[in-house]
C-alpha cells in the first residue's frame, strides 16, 4: 500500500516539478506513478490514471500541470537502481478502451473550448465535436450514464468540462425520448457543450469553494448566458435555436430567471435547463455530497409542474435515464449492495451488479443481479454513509474491457 499523500495545496511551490520535465517517466496509456495537479493545486489525474495521447499531455501542460518533487526523486532513484541491476522492464502498450475514449474526449474538449475566444470560424469543429459525443453515447448509452452518475474522482479542476459532457448526454437521450429529429438532437448537444463557455474557470472554482459566491462571482453567473452567446457568435455559431437555448437556459416560466427574466423560455432552453439542473444536483461539490438520483428526479419533476411543456420534459428525462440510472448505488432485498449497470428494456427494474454479500460486507466478486426478480428487487438507494465508505468503483469491473 502506498503512503498517504499530502493535501495538494500543502505542497510548497518549490517542490513542484513541471509535468513537461518528467515526460521520460510517463508512458502513454500506462498507469501514472504519481498524481498530476494544476497550477491551483487541484487534481487533474490521480495516481494510476493514464495520459492517453500527446495532445492530452499538451493540454495538461496548458493548465500548469506539475507533480511532487519527492515522488519524482523516488521514481528516478528506483528506475536507476533497476537499470543498474538489468531488471528494468518497459510495460507493453495497451489498446485504448471505450472508457479511455471518454477520458480523452474531456481533453479534446478542453483544447477546443480554449480556441473559442480566438477564432471566428469554429462552428464546423464544434459541430464535429458534438457528433463525436453522440457517437460515443451511441456506442453504449448505459456506460455514458454510469460515467455521469458515478462521479468518484472529484477532479474539480475539470468540473466545467465533465459537467457539460454529461449534460450533453442527458440532453441527447431526453431529446430522443421526446421524439426530436436527429438534427435537433445534435443542436441540443452543441448547446449543452457550449452553454458555460464564458465561465469555465469560475465553475471549477465554485465546485470546491466553501463560501457562497461573492458579489463579483454572482454577477458573472448572472451574465454568463449572454456572454457565452456573444463568444459563440464571435466564433461563427449562428444557429438560432442553439444560441437561444443557451441565452435562456437559466430563465424560468413566468419571468423569474436570468439574465433577462424571459417569461416564456424556448422548448430547447427548458430541456437544457432541466438537464443542467439535474446533473448539478447529482454531482458532488467540495462542501456537499451529491443528491441521490431519485431525489434529484423528484425535485425536477415537482419544479416542472408549472405547465404541460415542463411536465413532458421532466417525464422524458426521467424515463430516458431511469429512476435508478446506471452508476447508482442501491440496496437489494437480498441484503446486498449493488451498482446499477443497465437500464431496464421495459419497466422500472434495471440490471445491477452485487458488490457485497447478503450482510452488506464488501466482496471482491461482482455478481449480476436482475432486479425484476423479487429476491433481488431494489429496496432503495444505498445509505449515503455506507456509500461514502466504498472505494472508487472502476467501470471495467462491471462492463469489462470495451475496445474503443
Amino acid at each position: 500500500m502506498s503512503a498517504a499523500q499530502p493535501p495538494a495545496g500543502s505542497v510548497p511551490p518549490g517542490e513542484r516539478v513541471p509535468l513537461a520535465q518528467v515526460r521520460d517517466l510517463i508512458q502513454m496509456g500506462q498507469p501514472l506513478p504519481f498524481r498530476v495537479l494544476d497550477a491551483q493545486a487541484r487534481l487533474l489525474l490521480a495516481q494510476g490514471q493514464s495520459v492517453l495521447t500527446e495532445r492530452q499531455f499538451e493540454m495538461l501542460n496548458e493548465r500548469g500541470a506539475w507533480v511532487e518533487y519527492a515522488q519524482v526523486q523516488r521514481l528516478r532513484s528506483e528506475r536507476a537502481s533497476a537499470a543498474a541491476q538489468g531488471s528494468g522492464k518497459v510495460p507493453s502498450a495497451r489498446h485504448m478502451t471505450l472508457f479511455d475514449r471518454w477520458e480523452q474526449l474531456v481533453w479534446d474538449y478542453d483544447a477546443l473550448l480554449r480556441r473559442v475566444p480566438k477564432f471566428s470560424d469554429l462552428k464546423p469543429e464544434l459541430e464535429a465535436f458534438a457528433d463525436s459525443c453522440i457517437a460515443l453515447v451511441d456506442r453504449d448509452a448505459d456506460v455514458a450514464l454510469y460515467l455521469a452518475v458515478r462521479r468518484d474522482d472529484r477532479r474539480f479542476a475539470l468540473y466545467a468540462l465533465t459537467h457539460a459532457l454529461h449534460v450533453a448526454t442527458i440532453c441527447l437521450l431526453t431529446a430522443r425520448a421526446l421524439g426530436w429529429p436527429a438534427e435537433r438532437q445534435r443542436r441540443m448537444v452543441g448547446a449543452a457543450l457550449t452553454m458555460n463557455v464564458s465561465m469555465l474557470e469560475l465553475q471549477a472554482v465554485l465546485a470546491e469553494q466553501v463560501d457562497p459566491p461573492n458579489t463579483r462571482q454572482r454577477e458573472a453567473i448572472r451574465l454568463h448566458p449572454k456572454l457565452s452567446v456573444e463568444l459563440l457568435r464571435g466564433c461563427g455559431v449562428d444557429d438560432a435555436e442553439w444560441l437561444d437555448a443557451i441565452l435562456m437556459h437559466h430563465e424560468e416560466p413566468g419571468g423569474g430567471g436570468y439574465p433577462h427574466a424571459v417569461a416564456e423560455p424556448t422548448e430547447a432552453a427548458r430541456l437544457l435547463r432541466a438537464a443542467d439542473v439535474y446533473m448539478a444536483k447529482i454531482s458532488p461539490r467540495a462542501v456537499r455530497a451529491a443528491l441521490a438520483p431519485q431525489v434529484a428526479a423528484r425535485q425536477l419533476y415537482q419544479s416542472e409542474q408549472v405547465d404541460a411543456l415542463g411536465k413532458s420534459i421532466a417525464q422524458a428525462l426521467i424515463r430516458s435515464i431511469g429512476i435508478y440510472p446506471p452508476g447508482d448505488l442501491v440496496s437489494l432485498k437480498s441484503g446486498e449492495t449493488a451498482v446499477v449497470t443497465r437500464r431496464a428494456a421495459q419497466g422500472p427494474a434495471p440490471k445491477a451488479a452485487a458488490i457485497s454479500d447478503t450482510r452488506g460486507n464488501p466482496s471482491l466478486a461482482t455478481t449480476p443481479r436482475d432486479t425484476a426478480q423479487a429476491e433481488f428487487a431494489i429496496a432503495g438507494p444505498l445509505d449515503p454513509a455506507k456509500a461514502a465508505q466504498l472505494p472508487k468503483l472502476q467501470p471495467e469491473r462491471f462492463y469489462g474491457i470495451i475496445p474503443a
